[in-house]
């Protein structure tokens, strides 16, 4: 699967590429930071109406950045319905906007001046300002609450500008600063008006529907002028053209239409001005055919083109193939066939009584006439010596070098994927070989941590156990349902292997062996030791798990995994467990909440209940579908193997078993308040809000301390070269007093399941929560266990109120995980909590850093955050 995976990839990227050099822009994937967090936009680009101070200038108002006093400043204090106050940003050329943010002023702690509201104004020559407005016509955008966090808006619709004023907003008098931030792409369309007739009301008792432009940004009388609107906000309507992208809305939203009985001469007209001379090669034109209720596509399109003042004599005809047999909306391409024109004006012709367009977009080349192009050193036209021709003539050199590197681009891309094939038949020759060395009573066998690490990825993979913090070079962890990853034969540099600091609760290691001594003495003899963590890469084998996977990856060395010692776990008799409810179900069977009785009898003397021995205790049952198949049940056998080995107070413990008969169980601990996700989302903060609506609280040092009692947890796990996978508030559970323990089962439960991504029907992945490497190398690790982590105290601190990266659909998290790999700077990062003090949030910021290696260890994390208690 992990080949289907990278060729996936590596056609997004060619798709990516193609579509930098068309027109056609889509608002869930242009959403790129456009330079004022980056630098992108020089200082020069930045002004603003007025500022406190030389440090709180224009140029400080950078989202993100502290330089000067930490933000721009007005420099007097904003009163209500004053918008005379601004901070504007010149893009140079017009872009596609679809998302702002912004944030406050906090200069260390020493400012807390933000923006409650504010406006924003735009416009794509400099001198008419356009009033942005949403789909239901508010201007004011809810802003910040703190001087901290970072608030996203989505503009809904997009617009297209170069110059974008915010203008905060105020309810009664006060100061106010702003940093922010633009997320867009460039508009290569050149397209900045089109002129056309006001849409049409259908009056048809059976389907009512308005096809008005509601967004248009021009003047709307009898015809709409000099402006944009919905043919260019990115979003094609649909097949029926009576529903909607947009919740709460109208029939016909999507779409500008009108009724042939409004024009005598059979055709629509609309004309299109563009930023500069252009050279056309298509228009594409998105037509409603629902020819049911009497919408199709035009029948002829006749357009004119105006190159300088005059418009061309002869016009370019267009026709296209009618189609009454498929409803759907299409788009029409029309050939433009390289005509010169800085504006065009088309004749859509009536097929029927209505003509429905969602959306025009064009592809061109800018054209340079040695007539009319300014030379930028001047601002005048370049002389024209006797030998030039003033007529049109267009340099086609920048075309031909395009068309060139795509071409390179995709015979590079056609050869990895062969490659990728290629390598993908070898592995899996290497695989069955290697497979042929398992029992099938495969045991895990945990290599013990001690003070010194030793490992070294060249030797042969027959090392046995070592006098070390065993890394592995491989690990098989445990669960069919996510991606899984190739065995890395080139490793990146950002993946190298370093030493790992031993953990604090380590235990007897056993004998040492000549590598591990190898490797202490050449410590001894100083040599330099990279103090970086090592993490361990993942190579999961396909056990099937009950909840679908066991999410835990183990030791993976085969030498290592054929110890021969089995763990005893008591068998539990069925008749003393009770059925309470059913917590959730995967592919291969349930998990059911019980109460079991007398089961401190069966329990270690290491394992205390703080339950009397006459009173039930309360546990999770993983029960195996009876008509399971064979594999099913050998990786049930394997996974309690794997949990007996489990013993640390902040993960779940495998207490006993029946599986002398079918169905086979396997009994975990249970805490009494249920998961962390749903706890904390039935509490709120201490404070006012908290008190007035006697909601119950958890305060801060609580959310602190249950933070580092995962981090223990996980500091246990990686002390054992074990990865989780799917670390989440959903896979805690919360006991008495805050006590939290590490589970694995959340990804059965229904209520988890928008939590989780679906690839080719198949694969699930918990995307909002995995490191970029995880998501497109398919590498799960120590280290995208603590990228995990961080998104996991991220939900804690907002009392998992709202899901991660709530803002983004699915496509947009995996496309901004593109955005890491690429690091340039683009990445969207999840805010600072309301809740989170900077220190914290570093903690965060340093668990999502792009290299691993960088990344700290569940040993760093837990000192930090015991370092934060009380």
């Amino acid at each position: 699967m992990k080949h289907l995976w990278d060729v996936h990839f590596l056609l997004l990227i060619l798709l990516y590429l193609l579509g930098a050099v068309t027109s056609q822009v889509n608002p869930g994937v242009c959403r790129y930071p456009l330079g004022m967090s980056g630098g992108q936009i020089q200082d020069e680009d930045i002004s603003a109406s007025s500022q406190w101070s030389e440090s709180t200038a224009a140029r400080y108002g950078r989202l993100d950045f502290e330089e000067g006093d930490g933000a721009w400043c007005p420099e007097i204090t904003v009163e209500p319905d004053s918008l005379k106050e601004f901070l504007q940003i010149d893009l140079r050329s017009l872009h596609f906007i679809t998302l702002v943010g912004t944030q406050g002023r906090h200069a260390g702690g020493i400012g807390n001046e933000f923006s409650q509201m504010y406006k924003i104004k735009y416009s794509r020559d400099g001198s008419r300002w356009i009033s942005w407005r949403n789909r239901q016509g508010k201007q004011v955008i809810e802003g910040n609450r703190n001087a901290y966090d970072i608030v996203l808006k989505d503009l809904e619709p997009p617009i297209i500008a170069r110059f974008v004023r915010f203008m905060p907003v105020t309810d009664h008098s006060m100061n106010v600063c702003m940093r922010v931030e633009l997320y867009g792409c460039e508009w290569l369309d050149g397209l900045v008006s089109y002129n056309a007739p006001v849409g049409e009301q259908m009056s048809s008792p059976d389907y009512p529907a308005s096809f008005n432009d509601s967004v248009y940004d021009g003047a709307v009388i009898h015809s709409m002028t000099e402006g944009l609107g919905q043919l260019t906000d990115g979003v094609c309507g649909l097949d029926d053209f009576t529903h909607s992208h947009v919740y709460n809305v109208w029939p016909g939203y999507d779409y500008v239409g009108w009724t042939n009985e409004s024009f005598p001469g059979g055709y629509v007209e609309i004309m299109f001005e563009f930023d500069r001379t252009r050279n056309f090669t298509t228009m594409k034109v998105h037509c409603n055919n629902m020819y049911s209720r009497h919408a199709k596509a035009f029948r002829q399109v006749v357009c004119y083109f105006r190159s300088e003042a005059d418009w061309e004599a002869t016009p370019l005809a267009f026709i296209p193939v009618e189609d009454e047999k498929n409803p759907s909306a299409r788009f029409v391409t029309v050939n433009l066939a390289n005509h010169m024109a800085s504006a065009i004006k088309c004749q859509f012709h009536f097929a029927d009584a209505w003509m429905l367009f969602s959306e025009i977009t064009f592809q061109s080349d800018t054209a340079m006439y040695n007539t009319t192009l300014a030379t930028p050193e001047t601002g005048q036209p370049p002389n024209i010596q006797p030998e030039d021709d003033p007529t049109h003539k267009i340099d086609d050199s920048n075309t031909r070098i395009l068309i060139g590197c795509l071409v390179a681009i995709i015979f590079i891309l056609v050869v990895i994927i062969v490659i990728i094939l290629w390598r993908q038949v070898w592995q899996k020759m290497l695989e069955k070989a290697s497979r042929r060395m398992l029992d099938d009573e495969l045991t895990a066998s945990l290599s013990i941590q001690s003070e010194t690490f030793a490992y070294t990825h060249n030797q042969s993979s027959t090392i046995s156990e070592q006098e070390s913090n065993s890394t592995y070079e491989r690990i098989f962890p445990l669960g069919p349902d996510y991606q899984e990853p190739s065995r890395i034969i080139c490793k990146l540099p950002e993946f190298a292997q370093s030493s790992e600091e031993p953990a604090s609760n380590s235990t007897a290691a056993p004998k040492s062996t000549p590598t591990a001594t190898t490797a202490a003495a050449a410590a001894a003899g100083g040599v330099q030791q990279d103090g970086a963590p090592h993490y361990a890469e993942a190579d999961i084998v396909n056990l099937q798990g009950v909840t679908g996977g066991n999410t835990y990856a183990i030791p993976a060395l085969a030498m290592d995994l054929l110890s021969g010692k089995d763990v005893a776990v008591e068998e539990f008799p069925r008749k003393m467990l009770t059925f309470k409810e059913k917590l959730g179900e995967g592919q291969f069977g349930e998990v059911h909440l019980c109460e079991a009785e007398g089961m401190q009898e069966f329990m270690n003397k290491e394992f205390l209940f703080d339950i009397p021995e006459d009173q039930p205790v309360l546990v999770a049952v993983k029960m195996l579908r009876s008509d399971a198949d064979k594999n099913a049940r050998n990786d049930f056998l394997k996974e309690i193997k794997i949990m007996s080995r489990l013993k640390d107070p902040n993960i779940i413990r495998l207490l006993a078993v029946c599986i002398y008969s079918d169905p086979l169980c396997m009994i975990t601990e249970y805490m009494e308040n249920g998961d962390l996700n749903q706890f904390l989302s039935r509490h709120e903060p201490e404070g006012q809000l908290a008190a007035l609506s006697n909601a119950p609280t958890v305060s801060f040092n609580n959310l602190c301390y249950m933070a580092a009692q995962i981090a223990s947890g996980m500091k246990y796990l990686s002390s054992l070269n074990f990865v989780h996978r799917d670390l989440a508030t959903r896979n805690c559970l919360v006991g008495k007093n805050y006590t939290i323990k590490i589970a694995d089962f959340g990804m059965s439960r229904n209520l988890y399941s928008g939590d989780y991504y679906r690839i080719q029907g198949r694969a699930v992945l918990p995307i909002r929560w995995m490191s970029w490497e995880s998501i497109l190398l398919g590498k799960f690790t120590t280290a995208s266990d603590a990228w995990a982590f961080g998104v996991t105290l991220w939900e804690i601190l907002n009392f998992c109120k709202e899901q991660p990266y709530s803002q983004l659909t699915d496509e947009q998290v995996i496309e901004n995980t593109g955005e890491f790999f690429r690091d340039q700077k683009r990445q969207i990062y999840l805010p600072q909590p309301v809740l989170c003090p900077d220190s914290l949030y570093k903690i965060m910021l340093s668990c999502w850093r792009r290299n691993t290696k960088e990344r700290p260890s569940f040993q760093e994390i837990h000192r930090a955050l015991l370092e934060m208690q009380p």
